[in-house]
C-alpha cells in the first residue's frame, strides 16, 4: 500500500503545484462556516501549512489527498469486506435530478461555498443554491423494498442473525481501521513534499498576501477624504 499511496500523493502535489500559480488572492472569499475538512486536519500539519496560508490554498491540496483516501478505503472495501460492499450498494439511493451547482467541480473548488456572501444593499436576483432547489425534481413513488438496508446495525431487519451483525461490525472496524492506516501513509508522504509546497507558497502566495497588507497599511495611512 505504501508505495502506492506515495505515488497518489506525489501525483497529487504536481497537480497542487500546476493549480497554485493560477491563484489570485482577490478570487478568495472568507468562510462565514467551519470547513470540516480543513480546520484541525493533520494532513494540514503534514503538508506544513500554517494560519497564514489561506484556506482556499489548504483546501485544494487537502482536497486532493481526500480523494486518495476516500479511493483507497473504497477499493479495500471492495476487494475485502463483502458485508459492507453489499449493504453500501443497498442503501445508495438515486438522488433526484436537477441543477447541481456543487457537482463536477474541480477538487480545489470542492466543498467550498457556491455562493458569495450577501453584501448590505446589493440585493442579486437569486442565488445558485436557490436555483438548484427550485429545479429540484422529486422523484415519483415507489414500492418499498421488502428488505430495505439498515440505516444502522441495531436496526437491522429480522433477516440479519446475531452472526451477521457481529460479522458485519468487524468488517465496518476493518474499514476505520484501514481509514486511518492510509490517513496516515498519507501524512507520512505528504511530509517529503514540504518543500516542495513552502517554495511554491513563499513564491505565489505569499506576494500577493505582502501586495494586500501594503495596499491596505497605505488606505490606512492615506484615508479618502469626505
Amino acid at each position: 500500500m505504501a508505495d502506492s499511496i506515495e505515488g497518489r500523493v506525489r501525483n497529487g502535489v504536481d497537480a497542487f503545484l500546476r493549480w497554485l500559480p493560477r491563484w489570485e488572492i482577490g478570487t478568495s472569499r472568507a468562510r462565514t462556516k467551519v470547513c470540516r475538512l480543513c480546520l484541525g486536519s493533520p494532513v494540514a500539519t503534514a503538508a506544513g501549512f500554517d494560519h497564514e496560508v489561506p484556506h482556499t490554498v489548504q483546501h485544494a491540496l487537502l482536497s486532493r489527498m481526500r480523494v486518495i483516501i476516500d479511493e483507497a478505503v473504497e477499493e479495500y472495501t471492495a476487494r475485502n469486506l463483502p458485508l459492507v460492499s453489499r449493504e453500501l450498494s443497498r442503501a445508495a439511493e438515486p438522488e433526484p435530478a436537477g441543477y447541481k451547482p456543487d457537482e463536477g467541480l474541480a477538487l480545489e473548488f470542492q466543498g467550498l461555498e457556491i455562493d458569495p456572501e450577501p453584501e448590505p444593499g446589493q440585493p442579486y436576483l437569486f442565488t445558485l443554491a436557490e436555483l438548484a432547489e427550485a429545479d429540484r425534481v422529486v422523484p415519483p413513488a415507489r414500492a418499498e423494498p421488502s428488505d430495505p438496508a439498515p440505516s444502522s446495525l441495531d436496526d437491522a431487519p429480522a433477516s440479519y442473525s446475531e452472526e451477521a451483525k457481529a460479522a458485519l461490525r468487524t468488517e465496518l472496524e476493518l474499514a476505520d481501521d484501514h481509514a486511518r492506516q492510509v490517513g496516515t501513509a498519507v501524512c507520512l508522504a505528504l511530509v517529503e513534499h514540504r518543500t516542495r509546497i513552502s517554495d511554491a507558497i513563499d513564491r505565489l502566495v505569499e506576494p500577493q498576501i505582502d501586495e494586500l497588507l501594503a495596499e491596505l497599511s497605505r488606505a490606512l495611512e492615506n484615508p479618502r477624504s469626505r
